[in-house]
């Protein structure tokens, strides 16, 4: 019998457990452990979604306890399941559970990947902030324009009740503010459900699987972070960043997914140093020689209102970017740098949790992010907003932040759609794909190491 601590971050380590460990006789998992997303820890994996093996659930700790609850409860092998990790940091991480007397261990994607019985269409990436959002958005329109019905599948943020998060379903606005969402997840959710896509996520993938297969020809999987996908993907496209060169082959499981990819997308070309680009394209080839590779730039598309030119302007950005993440600047910034604005540092007016935020993330420059993980940690952010004089207000996240904070301040809100740069597209990229599911009820899968 060994015994098991999952170090995660409300998301893949659930999804890890439910797959993976619950039903295993021979495994005893005793905790799991939270990073990155403030206010996960301190809780319980219910006993509704921990199973019979479980009756009181199993407890999360922040993973700074982890080498005493190694020691206490003579954990055997911590299991590494979350992801946007540097190899320095993943090795760091290692060293901990090892010199406290536990093996570390990473799972191979075959272990977790549920199989459907729809065709799944991938969308991963190279670091959070490298644009699979907009990149979901195009593949998920690229699919319904054949007319297929698409449902997209989000990689979890359960970051609330976790009994009632078991698997969510979202087709209008008013259910994604019925179900009281974190920002992050409204910055995920919104967007394609304003443009009629039906959305899903939560804790148990397989219960989320069979609805979204019950309710779909084509899943998009939309993934978080940069992790793989929990559906075995029949293409699997891979968003490399065009500003993070190196990253690519730098972080885990970045290369992962460039070496499982079909298809990677070199995002931000348009705003990128031509030998980066480079830099990418070469780093890709020496691990994978068959992806088809993809150019495209993230043009920002503001929303009308009041002249950014000369005015003073506050901006707000995506907040896990920015954070955990390393994203220097997003949407926002780039709207407002190219209307001549003058960017307002809100650092001298944060309040609250807004404080720790930028003490923490020192690099974090002339931006809020746009942190909203609890209620207090929402009006901390509606408070510091308040607190700046400017003019505009430019968001840069994929949410309508008027719609949950008051503003005294005009707001304009900036946002990144994806465009083709040269050949090939990656409609063209995608074109044999879609022909094959038109000539039958499946696409043709290649083989891939999660096939095993």
């Amino acid at each position: 019998m060994r015994r098991i601590v999952i170090m995660g971050a409300a998301g893949r380590d659930f999804h890890d457990f439910n797959v993976a460990f619950r039903d295993n006789p021979d495994i005893t998992v005793v905790a799991f452990t939270a990073s990155q997303i403030p206010g996960i820890d301190h809780r319980i994996y219910p006993a509704s979604l921990a199973g019979s093996r479980y009756p009181q659930g199993i407890q999360i700790y922040p993973e700074a306890e982890l080498p005493e609850i190694i020691r206490r409860d003579e954990v055997d092998q911590v299991i590494l399941a979350y992801s946007d990790l540097s190899y320095e940091d993943v090795m760091h991480k290692a060293s901990v559970v090892v010199s406290a007397g536990a093996d570390f261990q990473l799972l191979n994607p075959s272990r977790t990947a549920l199989r459907a019985d729809v065709p799944v269409i991938a969308v991963c990436a190279v670091r959070t902030g490298s644009g699979k959002s907009q990149t979901s958005r195009y593949v998920s329109s690229l699919f319904r324009e054949a007319g297929f019905t698409v449902a997209l599948v989000r990689h979890p943020m359960p970051y609330g009740d976790l009994e009632k998060m078991r698997c969510q379903r979202f087709a209008t606005l008013s259910d994604i503010d019925r179900a009281d969402p974190t920002i992050e997840e409204r910055e995920e959710y919104e967007e394609p459900v304003r443009r009629g896509l039906l959305v899903y996520s939560g804790v148990d993938y397989r219960e989320i699987l069979e609805h979204a297969e019950a309710e779909s020809d084509v899943i998009v999987w939309d993934g978080g972070n940069n992790d793989t996908p929990f559906f075995v993907p029949d293409v699997h496209i891979t968003v490399a960043d065009a500003l993070r060169p190196g990253h690519e082959v730098a972080y885990y499981p970045a290369e992962v997914n460039v070496r499982l990819a079909d298809i990677i997308v070199i995002n931000k070309v348009d705003s990128a140093d031509h030998h980066d680009v480079l830099t990418i394209e070469e780093n890709i080839r020496k691990i994978n020689q068959t992806a088809v590779v993809v150019h495209a730039a993230s043009p920002v598309v503001l929303d009308p209102g009041p002249s950014l030119e000369g005015a003073r302007v506050l901006v707000v950005e995506d907040g896990p970017s920015l954070t955990h993440g390393g994203a220097a600047f997003g949407a926002g910034t780039v709207a407002a740098r190219a209307q001549r604005a003058d960017i307002v540092d809100p650092r001298p007016f944060a309040v609250g949790s807004l404080v720790d935020v930028f003490e923490s993330f020192p690099r974090i420059g002339r931006v809020v992010p746009a942190m909203g993980y609890s209620a207090q940690q929402i009006r901390d952010l509606e408070a510091t907003i308040q607190n700046v004089d400017c003019d505009v207000v430019v968001c840069g996240t994929p949410f309508d932040l008027g719609r949950l904070i008051r503003l005294r301040q005009p707001l304009r809100r900036a946002r990144y759609e994806l465009n083709d740069l040269g050949e090939p597209t990656l409609a063209q990229a995608l074109e044999p794909h879609v022909i094959s599911l038109k000539e039958g009820p499946t696409l043709h899968r290649q083989s891939r190491p999660w096939d095993r």
